[in-house]
């Protein structure tokens, strides 16, 4: 935390923490240099990259190089596996660098080497230390090529799955920021740009006393164990109409999905600044839309008066998604179905059971019932075996032919006509 900050009404300061902000390979590393030359007070910056001549090139005051050993300083060549090897190898040292802070920001642009296979072991290691730990990730633009963006889609689900938060910065929504003729240099600055602003809104947030504060406390209870992805926009309008104009302009923003991202939302985090002429009603009608636009959500709301804001307003939207859970119907269905089935659904038993035990008195009874008791069955008589009545008949086109004999007997016919024998 900054040691210049300002105490509240109550003449109470913000407790004191520590945010590091680390920025991941060749993208992150340029957004953190943008941001320590911006003037980001308070804040400690660091870079780390497998390419070593890309991390000469900063003057962050904190660079490591990843996998010295394995890249030998010559980058990950686009492949997340060389980078996130390179990470657990250097993890004790990545642990070292995380260590003292209490909010860690972890920037990176993923569908790369480094950025994607590093920042999901970063985030591990920085939770470890006990660190809450936000993720601010930039996608490929549509023409990079499907490869990369399904490398930048692995890399974000590993990234969610290890920090408590990510923001993430689509670059082709940057494209409606800027105009077409703009150059690249200028669209990748408006890219560092909103980067700042996310980490600048959360971190004066915190750090800045204000007449209603938001502390580290209702941070963690909107982003830690949501394992969500989180979007953040800030806005700012000046005049006498500038409430209406920043909410107008939170609606819009594409950081926001045109407001697609509040309706989602399961948390939300404000914060409202404004310089001495801020009024109630300005406050009244942002705080307003949010709530219509957000259905039943956890809410934490800050607001503070700043001098240098005289005549103008900026709000700071954090809103982390909907996580998906089981609510008490569906797990009673659940329990019901799996748990305790009715019995109406089991299956007949296949063991039929023995008959009752039949008694002397009862089975005399059923003997009577069925003809007395001394009967029995007949026996079947000896069977009587009957002639067939079978006939010869002419031998056909051999009617004329010379019989077969052989002793005596024409072997032309049967040999039970022959013979006499009655069949059956």
């Amino acid at each position: 935390m900054s040691d210049s900050a300002e105490t509240n009404a109550a003449g109470k300061s913000p407790a004191r923490f520590t945010i590091k902000v680390i920025g991941v390979g060749g993208a992150g590393g340029n957004a953190v240099e943008h941001m320590a030359s911006a003037g980001l007070e308070g804040l400690a910056f660091a870079a780390i990259n497998t390419d070593a001549q890309a991390l000469s090139q900063l003057t962050v005051g904190k660079k490591m190089q990843l996998g010295e050993k394995t890249t030998r300083g010559l980058g990950a060549g686009g492949d997340p596996d060389v980078g996130r090897a390179a990470a657990e190898a250097d993890a004790a040292a990545l642990k070292k660098l995380c260590a003292g802070a209490d909010i860690i920001f972890i920037v990176t642009g993923l569908g790369g080497g480094t950025g994607t296979g590093a920042s999901p072991v970063l985030a591990r290691t920085a939770k470890e230390t006990g660190a809450l730990v936000l993720g601010l990730a930039t996608l490929p633009f549509e023409f990079e090529g499907a490869r990369r963006h399904q490398q930048a889609q692995q890399g974000l689900e590993q990234l969610k799955g290890a920090a408590d938060g990510v923001i993430c910065l689509p670059n082709q929504k940057i494209l409606k920021f800027v105009d077409e003729r703009a150059t690249v240099e200028e669209t990748f600055r408006v890219a560092n740009e909103l980067l700042s602003h996310g980490v600048r809104g959360i971190a004066r947030m915190l750090t800045r006393a204000g007449l209603i504060n938001v502390d580290f406390a209702d941070l963690c209870a909107v982003l830690r164990g949501r394992h969500a992805e989180s979007a953040c926009a800030v806005a700012e309008a000046a005049g006498p109409h500038r409430a209406r104009e920043v909410v107008e302009k939170l609606t819009a923003s594409p950081l926001l999905d045109a407001g697609q991202a509040l309706a989602g939302a399961g948390a939300l985090l404000v914060s409202i600044e404004g310089g001495p002429d801020m009024s109630m009603a300005d406050v009244t009608h942002v705080m307003d839309h949010l709530n219509r636009q957000c259905d039943n959500v956890q809410i934490k709301f800050a607001a503070a008066v700043d001098a240098s804001l005289a005549g103008r307003l900026s709000v700071t939207v954090i809103a982390s998604r909907r996580h998906a859970r089981v609510d008490a119907v569906a797990a009673d269905k659940l329990e019901t179905t799996f748990l305790t089935p009715a019995e109406a659904a089991r299956p007949a038993a296949r063991l039929v059971p023995p008959p009752p035990e039949l008694t002397a008195e009862r089975a005399g009874q059923l003997l009577q019932q069925h003809g007395g008791g001394g009967r029995t069955r007949p026996r079947a008589g000896k069977p009587q075996q009957a002639q067939l009545p079978l006939e010869i008949i002419s031998k056909g086109r051999f009617d004329k032919s010379e019989p077969t004999l052989h002793q005596g007997e024409d072997l032309d016919y049967p040999t039970y006509s022959r013979r006499g024998m009655a069949l059956n």
